[in-house]
């Protein structure tokens, strides 16, 4: 039974790398993000580890890069449903945002300091945004 158990949560957790990777390399190619800021908001994972993810849309991932994709779910997610298109949705990472939250900069800027304190709060900010 307990073997059945672990199995499960392991098929569980494989079946959520995957998704959450498919998301991942699909957003970075709506956000036309490069292979250093994919790693970065990956959380600043080695390069050859990043390839073998986007190679095989598999692998180890730790509940913070998780937590990472999932933060960056809400976000494009928030941003769908508050902008007019999913064209300006995705434009808005990479414009200046006057919000005191963003200071001048772009939403990509804050989420590349590597933190995931910063996806979060980006979050936060597009959930109030929506009110949610």
């Amino acid at each position: 039974m307990h073997a059945q158990i672990e199995s499960n949560q392991s098929t569980t957790h494989d079946m959520l790398v995957q998704a959450g990777l498919q998301f991942f390399f699909s957003l970075a190619d709506k956000w036309l993000l490069n292979v250093e800021q994919q790693r970065i908001l990956l959380g600043g994972i080695p390069e050859s580890t990043y390839h073998k993810l986007k190679k095989t849309g598999t692998g180890n991932l730790s509940a913070d890069q998780l937590d990472r994709i999932s933060y960056l779910m809400g976000i494009f997610k928030d941003l769908n449903i508050l902008l007019p298109s999913e064209k300006a949705a995705n434009e808005w990472v990479n414009k200046p945002n006057l919000a005191p939250l963003f200071c001048g900069q772009t939403a990509l800027e804050r989420m590349l300091s590597g933190k995931i304190i910063d996806l979060a709060q980006i979050r936060q900010y597009l959930d109030a945004e929506r009110g949610a």
